[in-house]
């Protein structure tokens, strides 16, 4: 006997009679549930996600958004002493703020736009009317869309 398969090596492939061949593609589902590496694919995209970091605002920057606030304090004061209070809405603004990822370093920037409903300064926050909440310190960019 010989080490080399010198005896089969130029036979053709046995082809059973009692079964028909499979295809290709049949062959090629049986392993299409085997994954070696659950959660794998899943953490490769999870690490191929791009986050922003939160920029830092220049002095003037923070000047014009103090200014921004300090109006649109005003102007919510003067609805909340006007006689006819419950039918003035707020101020309407559109605010970019950096909202942190909860999974890795950095994350995004949104542009909420409605009419704001208060501003509490003891929590440092902004409050529009559909009760996005928003921390002054995330704050970009603000303006007031209404004159």
């Amino acid at each position: 006997m010989s080490d080399n398969y010198e005896d089969i090596i130029h036979l053709s492939r046995p082809v059973s009679k009692k079964h028909i061949p499979m295809s290709r593609e049949n062959r090629a589902a049986q392993f299409a549930p085997f994954a070696a590496l659950t959660g794998h694919e899943e953490a490769l995209e999870e690490t191929a996600r791009l986050t922003d970091r939160q920029l830092e605002l220049e002095d003037y920057d923070l000047d014009r958004l103090d200014s921004t606030l300090r109006v649109l304090r005003e102007r919510l004061a003067t609805r909340s002493t006007n006689a006819n209070a419950k039918s003035l809405s707020g101020p309407r603004v559109a605010i970019t703020y950096f909202v942190p990822d909860q999974k890795k370093t950095g994350g995004k920037y949104l542009t909420a736009t409605g009419t704001l409903k208060k501003i509490l300064d003891y929590e440092r926050i902004l409050v529009l009317e559909d009760l996005t909440t928003i921390p002054f310190l995330s704050i970009a960019d603000m303006e007031i869309l209404d004159s």
